[in-house]
């Protein structure tokens, strides 16, 4: 069993992408990412793009339908200046 999970393990991390080949690659979009690796501060620093698109909602309803273990939710767009955020 351990050598089935090890070569699952290999063909996720040869799908993962960098924080800086998602973004250059998927422009302006909401990205599900699948097994993303963080940094301590839990920044995002590579992971599996499970899907990608414009529309945020279209991506979470993915992300309810795919049921990954651990995944993250970014976006690649440019926050508005005007815009309020709340943690």
């Amino acid at each position: 069993m351990i050598f089935f999970e090890t070569i699952v393990d290999n063909l996720s991390m040869a799908n993962a992408l960098t924080i800086n080949e998602i973004q250059s690659q998927y422009p302006s979009e909401w990205i599900l990412v699948g097994d993303p690796l963080t940094s301590e501060s839990f920044e995002v620093q590579s992971g599996e793009v499970l899907y990608h698109g414009k529309d945020r909602d279209e991506v979470y309803r993915e992300a309810i339908e795919l049921r990954p273990g651990t995944f993250a939710m970014l976006s690649t767009g440019k926050i508005p200046e005007d815009t309020a955020i709340v943690l």
